[in-house]
């Protein structure tokens, strides 16, 4: 199929293919709101339940058929992206409904906001609908994907709410737990027949290992389990998010209603550089993306006293069912086109955890974290989202310290590290941070 064209709010496109990926973008500019992307999945124009809401406190539906994938951040743009597997989409579902909210402002301050759907095998565009009339809005229905005679398509929408993700959640049968901050008012326009998709969470990235394996080994890898799938919703959903700074590096689980489930940790990056003119230069920054293999790691230390590490350097991934608690999905080296690097942490056994630190190393294709834009997303599987964005790398570092997560009382307390560390002369990035945390461990050279 040919390039698609820019469509105009209320005219529709067939969508030929069994799966497509879902993009929410903006113009990346200082100051603007941040832009979250999600989705409704609607029967009668309505949802069953809380779990056909997705987006970035609950990123999978039960059923498989809708996920999301998360954030990407280039030197132009942001990205939040959606995943659709018309296979798995249950029968009863006619409609899902395509939706961003503005984090921090009114959608009158985002510049370049589109929607654009294309074939989650090919990478082909098939649609794609740029909005440019928003003013006070919180919240928009971009576009929406509806079932007739048997074939998916996608109308452009452009709906827009004044009362933010809240108000066009609770419009489609929603349930939110938190007080809203201003009286619900209707929707800029009148709401249209069309449904509504929220945002969701952000990836994360691969990362980098130094030659070395501790002597102290975790305990022995058990089968990566799948990620944990937001379950039906018991109770109202969460909207809340929270993103840790300098000045507000830290945040309670518990207080975040992150207490039990897996905690999902992920790690995305894009290659910041920008090459003057393309061509050949082009052809640079993609063996950049693809060489580029960071490793994703933890050094644990549990409550009796053991410690060890998680990572893919000699297959020490852990296990979610038995000390350590903590298992490591696999080693990804397909880059920033992949959803990144992924670790999940069993928070049913986090009164056996002391503290945990959740660090990542270059193995190979770069000589340090410079021109890489990294973002971090701790995902509980009950509980608001915890992310935050690493610093610029001015450093020749080759392991960086994300975030540590201490036992408090039984309270576990999310630390952001952001802390790029060089390694001497001969020393492996895991000897490196092990001696600024001061874990204590043995190690011994080891190899993927």
């Amino acid at each position: 199929m040919g390039a698609s064209m820019t469509m105009h709010k209320g005219t529709n496109v067939a969508v030929p293919a069994g799966a497509v990926r879902v993009e929410v973008g903006r113009h990346a500019a200082p100051g603007a709101p941040d832009v979250d992307a999600s989705a409704l999945l609607l029967v009668a124009g309505k949802v069953r339940s809380d779990a056909d809401f997705v987006f970035y406190n609950q990123p999978a539906h039960a059923s498989g058929a809708v996920r999301h994938e998360g954030k990407r951040t280039a030197p132009d743009r942001v990205t939040d992206t959606l995943v659709v597997d018309f296979g798995t989409v249950e029968p009863a579902i006619d409609r899902i409904v395509v939706a961003a909210s503005a984090d921090g402002g009114t959608f009158g301050r985002v510049s370049g906001l589109y929607v654009r759907v294309t074939d989650a095998a090919s990478g082909a565009e098939l649609a794609r609908f740029d909005s440019t009339d928003a003013t006070v809005e919180t919240a928009f229905i971009l576009g929406e994907l509806y079932l007739r005679q048997g074939a998916w398509k996608f109308r452009a929408v452009g709906q827009g709410y004044s009362t933010g993700l809240e108000g066009l959640a609770t419009d489609f049968g929603i349930s939110v737990d938190e007080p809203q901050q201003t009286p619900p008012a209707p929707p800029v326009p009148q709401a249209p027949a069309a449904p509504v998709t929220p945002p969701q969470p952000r990836p994360a990235a691969q990362a980098p290992a130094p030659v070395a394996a501790p002597v102290v080994a975790p305990a022995p890898a058990t089968p990566a389990p799948a990620t944990p799938v937001a379950p039906p919703a018991a109770a109202p959903v969460r909207l809340t998010k929270v993103t840790l700074t300098k000045s507000a590096p830290s945040v309670s689980l518990a207080k975040q209603g992150g207490t039990s489930g897996a905690l999902r940790v992920n790690l995305n990056w894009e290659v910041r550089k920008q090459f003057k003119g393309w061509g050949a230069k082009l052809g640079r920054a993609v063996a950049m993306h693809a060489d580029l293999d960071l490793d994703l790691c933890a050094l644990y230390e549990l409550a009796d006293g053991r410690k060890g590490v998680v990572q893919s350097l000699g297959n020490a991934f852990g296990s979610l069912t038995r000390p350590p608690f903590i298992h490591l999905d696999g080693d990804d080296r397909t880059g920033a086109l992949s959803t990144g690097e992924n670790m999940s942490i069993n928070l049913d056994h986090k009164d056996l955890l002391r503290r945990v630190l959740i660090f990542v190393t270059i193995y190979e294709g770069a000589r340090s974290f410079a021109d890489l834009h990294a973002t971090v997303t701790l995902q509980p599987q009950n509980g608001a989202a915890i992310d935050f964005s690493l610093d610029e790398c001015t450093v020749p570092s080759t392991v960086c310290a994300l975030a540590l997560i201490t036992n408090n009382g039984g309270d576990l307390t999310v630390q952001r590290e952001a802390r790029y560390l060089v390694p001497d002369r001969g020393v492996s990035p895991q000897r490196t941070i092990d001696a600024a945390y001061g874990w204590g461990m043995n190690w011994t050279p080891g190899r993927k």
